[in-house]
């Protein structure tokens, strides 16, 4: 997941509301969102090579998710996968502060991680900074940590603050800011050995390239009662839309 929008205790309705886009190559194996059989109470999409996942809610009313650093820190073997940070969380019954308190972050590559309940929203990155619980308010998350002002990111915050303001959240709208193709500006863009075309295309919110780009967008929104929505939406390489999975349920 390479960009995350968040809201969190802003509407009077929801009190959790995520937007969320999937960037990964297109030719690792994937597992559609849906109730997992050897895990039952997460629901959530799957990293078949792995076996984590990138986003997902536990039927309890617990959700997590994580992206990965853009950083020139090499890559070490033996790392955990940074999927596992996500289904670790939803599995425990741990305050997200508490439970982000006690990650190791020396056993994973570069990562950034919320974890929340209806209660509480909490962030991690051991790219920098100490787990700390979040107050109420909008929160964008690329590759970088917490609230980097890439214009992605804030153009992204910016539309979910407009919503939430003319009272307009709902599937649909989450899913148009979702779908923004528009680049960013040239200053921003960090080649990393990447041809230049190919460099500003992930400066977009949705990212079309044939090899890599964005493979699911999906939106979760959590009332006060404890009433979950889940909406996954799949596109193809070529960013044409292929399938989408849709849930609700009461937290027990």
């Amino acid at each position: 997941m390479c960009l995350v929008v968040l809201a969190f205790d802003v509407d009077a309705e929801y009190p959790l509301i995520v937007a969320g886009n999937r960037d990964e190559f297109h030719a690792r194996p994937t597992q559609d969102a849906g109730w997992w059989p050897d895990a039952p109470d997460i629901l959530g999409g799957r990293d078949l090579r792995a076996g984590g996942t990138w986003l997902a809610i536990h039927r309890s009313g617990r959700f997590a998710t994580v992206t990965n650093t853009r950083d020139a820190e090499p890559r070490t073997t033996g790392l955990r996968s940074r999927g596992h940070l996500v289904t670790d969380f939803l599995q425990s019954e741990l305050a997200p502060i508490d439970y982000l308190k006690n990650i190791d972050g020396s056993n994973y590559a570069g990562f950034n991680l919320f974890a929340a309940d209806l209660r509480s929203v909490a962030f991690l990155s051991n790219r920098g900074g100490e787990a700390r619980q979040l107050p109420k308010g909008i929160y964008g998350l690329a590759n970088a940590t917490l609230d980097t002002p890439w214009e992605k990111v804030e153009r992204s915050k910016a539309r979910l603050g407009s919503l939430l303001e003319d009272d307009k959240v709902n599937e649909t709208e989450l899913l148009r800011l979702l779908a923004d193709r528009d680049k960013g500006p040239i200053d921003e863009v960090k080649s990393n050995g990447l041809p230049f075309s190919t460099a500003h295309a992930l400066t977009a919110p949705f990212i079309v390239l044939p090899d890599f780009g964005t493979r699911c967008s999906t939106v979760i929104c959590a009332d006060r009662s404890g009433n979950w929505s889940f909406l996954e939406r799949r596109f193809d390489a070529a960013g044409i839309r292929t399938g989408e999975s849709r849930y609700s349920h009461q937290c027990s």
